[in-house]
């Protein structure tokens, strides 16, 4: 069977891939960020629709964004959204991991970004985090402190992967491995 795809047709990447976003809930409390946003992608012409699209229900219209450079190897300076133009804009002073939305009637939000290849469980607790309500942690705190608990786990994976290539064997007081042979009976005289 042979599938054809027409790779000159414009797609709408907004009805295909579904923004991944995690929002704060409707509360009083006023925080650093209104929640997160991971992207599949570092292609904000192809991000901005599906987000837009997603936050039009929660949010109203969205009408301009700004993002910092630095992660965005191109910042196009407008965004065509469901017939309508979005603005993008950027500014080097503006905290790198995260992305500000403004709308007319609204008013503004700010979204932790998350990188498009972060993995998973990364994701899934940046996005938690960020959309605590009243928190006080910025964009870059929350990336700063998930970068020290990844690198806890991939350290923690290092220990378990030397100590099952060891053979699961026990350490003596003077750092050699000690066979089963070597440990002490148990009550029932099993090791």
């Amino acid at each position: 069977m042979t599938t054809t795809v027409d790779r000159t047709a414009p797609r709408d990447l907004a009805r295909e891939v579904p923004a991944r976003l995690s929002l704060t809930p409707k509360t009083a409390l006023a925080g650093q960020l209104d929640g997160a946003w991971w992207p599949h992608s570092r292609d904000l012409a192809a991000e901005l629709p599906p987000l837009a699209a997603a936050l039009a229900e929660p949010w109203g219209r969205i009408t301009r964004v700004t993002v910092n450079p630095t992660h965005w190897p191109v910042v196009p300076r407008m965004v065509a959204v469901d017939g309508r133009t979005l603005h993008v804009g950027w500014f080097t002073e503006q905290d790198p991991d995260k992305l500000i939305l403004l709308s007319y009637a609204i008013g503004r939000w700010d979204l932790l970004v998350i990188p498009p290849e972060t993995a998973p469980a990364a994701a899934a607790r940046l996005m938690a985090a960020a959309a605590i309500p009243g928190s006080v942690l910025t964009a870059g705190v929350l990336m700063a402190n998930e970068a020290a608990i990844g690198r806890g786990i991939r350290d923690t994976a290092r220990r378990e992967a030397a100590w099952e290539g060891e053979g699961g064997a026990c350490m003596s007081p003077f750092g050699a491995p000690m066979g089963r042979s070597a440990l002490p009976l148990s009550a029932n005289g099993r090791r």
